[in-house]
């Protein structure tokens, strides 16, 4: 009987290399060249070895890396935010039922880990250690499209791969080439529907080289291969996501001169006693969002995109609702970090809804019921209790009611006494923010001494305002408490690996999957069978573009954030550096300067004192919680008591504490001890590795000497800000990322980057002066003068908008509230360079209305086009031409050259409609007169004819007219020229001035190079000055329904079509046929003396005229019998050929007419013959094929 080994008994054959052969040799030197290394020494041995083999070769490798440095470098933009950048907005785009909600969640769950409901309104997300993203729906109607366009950072153009581009695509690719062109990257979704991978994959190939004509070649088309369980695979989710982590954003010109913010709550705070009584009253609003673009200053105008222009009531700066991880506060260590902040989304703590504010706890993070209810003490689960829990947990153990707390309560005067009393005590009045106003609510509970550790009781922090309530509050306002499902997991960092044409266009309008679709089919389109058919694998989410991405910015921040890590030292040297204001700490803060109509309700710096507090100390000034008052007396008790300084040391050592004394001594007590400690790192004496030289610390030698001068000489503080610059650059570049050791870092001072980088170092040193002089002001002056810093979350208060914008609030429309700047509010004549869109089915006429975009504004005027001629003028066309620039003017409000313009003449988008960008134009120039003219021929006739002068009338009405055109220039029909002389004083003809009476006025003397004649028509040339209509309507869009279809002037032609009116004719403008009288001309006369002289060849040949025939002409002819027979028997044959002609005629015909018969016959049965002969190959070939099918 056999014995059966075991598994471990098993051996398998063990693999064995090849010895020997082909394979082994190839192996053997493939090992070699990846182990060995070149040595120095067999270079230097044999040079000419290790030369490069092609001249040609290394000189296109040359070029080449010199082009992709020149590539690389762009012209350095000042960087305006000095603090944290703002959130960059990341625009969804694309066509109905494309898949951009499903991306925007699947990229929020990416990120924060939690499941987006539904979205509605910016959702604002922490992608990085220095980086937020805050994603926006954009919407389907052409409104929505243009406010997207101008504010979004980046763009991805979400497209349907198995139906092609539709004109949503290319409308919105459109607008964003003239707002500024951010960055943008295609989505292929719905590639799941191809079953054929030869199919799949030229369409790809289709697409991206369609989607690289109209941006640039080599821009990034994602592919999103399918659904999984009804969401993307998380593997290409996470691809995009690292693709959207390394882009780099470049600051556009229009965004860094005008203030913005992208609202992502809204509020309407009108009392509602005022709405009780008047529905229809207007609103006061609050918006809230992140502040881009340059600072906000105070008095600047602010435009709501579809609403119009408001002036701030008030602005306020408050705490960021999503803070970086790096620069948020932590209050313990199980305070954990927030990922997201999408309020109208109901994703986050809090949900602002029209009615109410909903807060969303977890249940085993707070317990709003006692445990035992013999203990007095709230207890909670797994965690210590914030001070909102505390609060709202002792409202919901009070015992006594508002009026027993009101007898037992009294007033502390003097908050530094200690409080033995066992009663309650008031708290200082808080407000509460909602939807429906402001109600102001005080609280007199205390806590209780053992029952819970808070500082302050009766205040609740949130991440916008302080919210508190009080017992009866609660009983009459209805609170929802939600649990959220699943639990906050701690932030993972995903984004540390840097991985990195004009065509013939036709519109196909077609009813596809339940929805009427507009596609987008080019004349170069060709079939996917007869592309060549190559296999592009990098297309399908690689990263290798990431990585030449990363290659080619090697000189950039390698930050995330707008901030770099080599600038913060130059900010905290500044910071360290900055003088204390004694007037701020002696006076506190100054009280004229407010930025509200009344005091915020948000301000909470009363609520950081001792609750109970009635009077405040005269240093105690109104901050944010991030500002803190530094100084030795700061926080000393408030005393009345006057002191009599005698002393002069007294008086010395006060002297520096006042505007005239020396505040370097001030300045060394700001530092704090962290920089004290961190003094060695930051002001160390250092060389450089690259140059070789040697700095020393300029902070040791400003430490040593206490009585240094506060006013220093310009040249000294800019060799000091340019040591900071060099010293911060030689920190970032320490680790030896750009300064190689084969000497690369000659190679780019060859190529330009020097440069390039001491641009860079003088605009960051321009910087640093910057904020080293405002450092020194007043906060409230700064803020005065600055403004509010751009990345601040900020709150707008707006008065008097009208009601409908509340009334019809929609928050899948995103609402942009941009800043005004000087002179924009202006209205005048606009001048711009135009040009029909190629995709436009129609041609543009003037005076007909136009939808413009420019700026932050959309509204509709009536244009004027023009064309500039040689001379300069402006002559007026009444079409837009074909294929080429024209000037057009309007009336509107004044915006500053080189902005781009976009023109769309409706605003629907039903299936009638076509491609509906009609025009894109750039501003020129603005002005407060137009300047188009047209031209204008005035038509005379000659009255009176001299020799080379005539009397013109019918061209004038008045003799002031012709001494307004003298000496202008006149022609006749035929040519001849002519020139406006002056006024005739004389009657028509030759009639003399018996009758009496002034003669007729408008007749005009001219003088021509010829004598014209009476029969011929003078005209003149003349241009007349074309007046622009003042017309200007700005677009409401938003004081109406979104699914109302906003509808402004119409044109001439749609109220023809409407009212059904026939294109009125111009008998004048006809063509008219011209009906010219033969003219008869006299004989020539020649006088009989000159015809005697005349040869005998040239005189005339006149013979008088036969009154009667002549004798020949009247004689008959009579043949003669012979001749008679010969004509006879010609006529004879004559008959007798034409009768054998005719039957032979008849012959042919028939048989003719026999031979088609035939011939078709005889096709018809052939052609029965070749029907047979198919079926039957057909039927083999079924056979066959069936068999083949059988054997497989």
């Amino acid at each position: 009987m056999a014995v059966i080994a075991s598994a471990e008994d098993q051996s398998h054959k063990a693999h064995r290399s090849r010895k020997s052969g082909p394979n082994a040799k190839k192996k053997s030197v493939n090992d070699k060249g990846k182990k060995e290394e070149v040595s120095e020494n067999d270079r230097k041995r044999n040079p000419k070895a290790f030369a490069f083999n092609s001249s040609v070769k290394a000189k296109r490798l040359q070029a080449r890396s010199v082009e992709k440095e020149q590539r690389r470098l762009h012209v350095p933009v000042i960087d305006r935010c000095y603090g944290e950048p703002a959130p960059y907005v990341i625009v969804v785009q694309g066509p109905p039922q494309v898949g951009k909600s499903l991306l925007i969640k699947s990229l929020v769950k990416h990120y924060t880990k939690h499941n987006l409901p539904d979205v509605r309104g910016p959702i604002t997300i922490v992608s990085g250690k220095q980086r937020r993203l805050q994603f926006v729906e954009c919407p389907n109607e052409i409104n929505g499209m243009i406010d997207a366009a101008k504010f979004a950072d980046l763009t991805l153009l979400l497209i349907d791969g198995a139906y092609g581009f539709e004109m949503e695509t290319f409308e919105f690719l459109n607008i964003l080439h003239n707002h500024g062109l951010p960055k943008v990257m295609g989505v292929l979704t719905h590639l799941d529907k191809f079953k054929d991978a030869k199919k799949l994959r030229k369409t790809k190939q289709r697409l991206k080289h369609r989607f690289w004509t109209e941006i640039r070649t080599g821009a990034k088309l994602f592919y999103l291969s399918g659904l999984i369980h009804g969401k993307y695979p998380k593997r290409e989710v996470h691809n995009l996501a690292r693709f959207i982590s390394v882009m780099k954003f470049q600051p556009l010109s229009w965004r860094t001169n005008h203030p913005y913010v992208l609202v992502d709550r809204f509020e309407d705070v009108t009392p509602p006693e005022r709405v009780h009584r008047n529905n229809k009253c207007d609103r006061n609003i609050t918006l809230y969002g992140y502040l881009r673009g340059c600072n906000l200053k105070y008095g600047t105008k602010v435009h709501i995109a579809g609403v119009g222009d408001f002036e701030l009531a008030s602005v306020t700066n408050l705490a960021d609702p999503c803070p970086l991880p790096s620069a948020a506060k932590k209050k313990g260590l199980r305070d954990k970090e927030k990922l997201f902040y999408a309020p109208m989304s109901g994703l986050g703590d809090l949900l602002y809804d029209k009615d109410a504010v909903y807060i969303n706890i977890n249940d085993h993070f707070v317990q709003y019921s006692k445990v035992d209810d013999d203990k007095d003490v709230l207890t909670g689960k797994g965690k210590d209790q914030d001070v909102g829990e505390a609060l709202v947990k002792s409202l919901q153990s009070t015992k006594y009611s508002v009026d027993e707390k009101l007898e037992k309560s009294f007033i502390s005067l003097f908050g530094r006494q200690p409080d033995n009393s066992s009663g309650a005590r008031n708290d200082a009045n808080n407000t509460l923010q909602n939807s429906n106003g402001i109600h102001e609510i005080e609280l007199s509970e205390q806590y209780q001494p053992g029952s819970l550790n808070v500082d302050r009781p009766g205040v609740a922090h949130d991440a916008d305002d302080s919210e508190s309530s009080d017992e009866d509050d609660l009983n009459k306002r209805k609170a929802k408490f939600e649990n959220v499902g699943t639990d906050d997991e701690e932030y993972n960092d995903l984004l540390d690996e840097n991985s990195p044409v004009e065509n013939h266009m036709k519109e196909h309008v077609e009813f596809h999957e339940g929805r009427f679709r507009r596609k987008a089919v080019f004349g170069n389109d060709v079939d996917s069978d007869d592309l060549m058919d190559s296999d592009e694998e990098g297309d399908d989410g690689d990263d290798s573009d990431v990585n030449d991405q990363k290659m080619s910015d090697d000189d950039e921040d390698a930050g995330m954030g707008n901030t770099s890590k080599w600038k913060e030292p130059l900010s905290e040297r500044t910071r360290s550096r900055q003088h204390l204001n004694l007037m701020k700490l002696v006076y506190g803060k100054s009280t004229d300067i407010s930025t509200t109509s009344s005091n915020e309700a948000h301000d909470t710096s009363d609520e950081e004192n001792d609750g109970g507090d009635f009077f405040t100390p005269v240093g105690r000034i109104n901050k944010n919680d991030s500002e803190v008052v530094d100084g030795e007396n700061a926080n000393s008790e408030d005393c009345s008591k006057h002191f009599k300084i005698s002393n002069d040391l007294d008086i010395e050592s006060i002297r520096d504490r006042f505007v005239t004394g020396d505040w370097s001594k001030a300045a060394l007590r700001n530092k704090s001890s962290e920089v004290i400690e961190d003094d060695d790192s930051v002001f160390a004496d250092f060389e450089d590795l690259e140059t070789g030289e040697k700095y020393e610390s300029y902070h040791a030698e400003n430490t040593t000497d206490a009585t240094v001068q506060t006013t220093e000489d310009s040249t000294i503080e800019e060799r000091r800000l340019k040591k900071l610059a060099r010293r911060a650059q030689f920190d970032a570049e320490y680790d030896g990322s750009k300064v190689a050791e084969d000497g690369s870092d000659k190679e780019d001072e060859a190529n330009g980057s020097d440069y390039h980088d001491k641009m860079k170092e003088e605009i960051e040193i321009r910087k640093q002066r910057n904020k080293a002089e405002l450092d020194n002001i007043d906060e409230a002056f700064r803020l005065r003068i600055e403004g509010f810093q751009s990345g601040t979350y900020v709150r707008l208060e707006v008065h008097g908008v009208s009601c409908e914008m509340v009334e019809h609030f929609d928050p899948c429309q995103p609402i942009l509230v941009g800043g005004i700047g000087p002179g924009e509010d202006d209205v005048g004549y606009m001048q711009v360079r135009l040009k029909r869109h190629r995709w436009y089915k129609k041609v543009l006429k003037t005076r007909d209305p136009l939808i413009f975009s420019i700026g932050w504004r959309r509204y509709q005027s009536t244009p004027v086009y023009a064309i500039e001629d040689s001379n300069g003028r402006h002559r007026m066309l009444k079409y837009t031409p074909e294929h080429m620039h024209c000037l057009a003017m309007f009336w509107g409000p004044l915006a500053p050259p080189n902005t781009g313009v976009i023109a769309v003449q409706t605003l629907s988008s039903n299936i009638q409609t076509s491609f509906r960008i009609a025009a894109t134009a750039t501003v020129l120039q603005s002005n407060h007169e137009e300047r188009v003219v047209k031209k204008i021929k005035l038509v005379g006739y000659p009255c009176k004819i001299f020799k080379k002068t005539a009397l013109i009338k019918d061209m004038f009405t008045s003799d002031l007219e012709i001494a307004r055109f003298e000496g202008a220039s006149v022609r006749t029909v035929s040519g001849i020229r002519g020139q406006v002389k002056k006024a005739a004083k004389e009657e028509i003809g030759n009639q003399p001035k018996k009758k009496g009476g002034p003669p007729k006025e408008g007749i005009a003397r001219c003088t021509f190079e010829d004598k014209i004649r009476m029969s011929d028509i003078v005209f003149l040339r003349a241009w007349t000055k074309v007046e622009v209509p003042k017309f200007y309507n700005p677009l409401t869009t938003a004081l109406q329904p979104r699914d109302r279809v906003w509808q402004g002037m119409k044109t001439v032609a749609e109220l023809r079509k409407e009212h059904n009116l026939p294109i009125p004719v111009n008998k004048d403008s006809l063509y008219k046929p011209i009906e010219r009288q033969k003219r008869k001309f006299n004989p020539l006369v020649i006088p009989k003396s000159l015809q005697a002289a005349l040869p005998f060849k040239s005189k005339p040949k006149n013979t008088p005229s036969q009154l009667r025939p002549l004798l020949e002409k009247r004689r008959a002819v009579i043949m003669e019998p012979r001749d008679r027979k010969v004509h006879a028997l010609v006529q004879q044959l004559q008959l007798m050929r034409h009768e054998k002609m005719k039957k032979r005629k008849l012959k042919e015909e028939k048989k003719r007419k026999e031979l088609e018969a035939e011939h078709a016959k005889t096709e018809q049965l052939s052609k029965k013959r070749q029907r047979e002969e198919r079926r039957e190959r057909y039927r083999e070939q079924d056979k066959l094929k069936k068999k083949i099918r059988r054997s497989e």
